[in-house]
């Protein structure tokens, strides 16, 4: 299968996407790992003014077939929660790259972001698997 993943978007190993907003990033996971879990049926996340630190576990997000933790992709404090994925995790699952995104955080160092692949470097990485 074939994926579109938005080439403003930077990608962890994870799976987590970081999307650089005008002052703010946006935080959620890609439609390969939405494809992966299959139905989703809850996203656990943490509340607004949360320190998230790169690399660490900020939430879960369970379905059918498992129950996987999230890592963020880099290091702030959260602004926002997607209220809707939390009541309607089928956003998430429909549509992982706009109206499923997770987080909105003001990222403590910007440099984090060029830590993470482009969307053509993290579209490789999932063909080769």
């Amino acid at each position: 299968m074939a994926f579109d993943f938005p080439k403003t978007f930077r990608f962890a190993d994870t799976h987590e996407y970081a999307s650089l907003e005008v002052d703010f990033v946006r935080i959620g996971i890609s439609a390969f790992a939405v494809d992966q879990l299959g139905d989703i049926v809850f996203v656990d996340l943490p509340e607004v003014g949360s320190l998230l630190q790169r690399g660490v576990s900020f939430g879960s997000v369970e379905s059918v077939k498992a129950v996987e933790d999230m890592y963020s992709p880099v290091s702030g404090e959260v602004q926002a929660v997607n209220e809707s994925v939390l009541s309607d995790p089928e956003k998430l699952q429909n549509d992982p790259h706009g109206d499923g995104w997770l987080l909105e955080i003001k990222i403590s160092d910007s440099t984090e972001l060029d830590q993470l692949m482009d969307s053509d470097s993290y579209a490789a990485k999932i063909a080769a698997n």
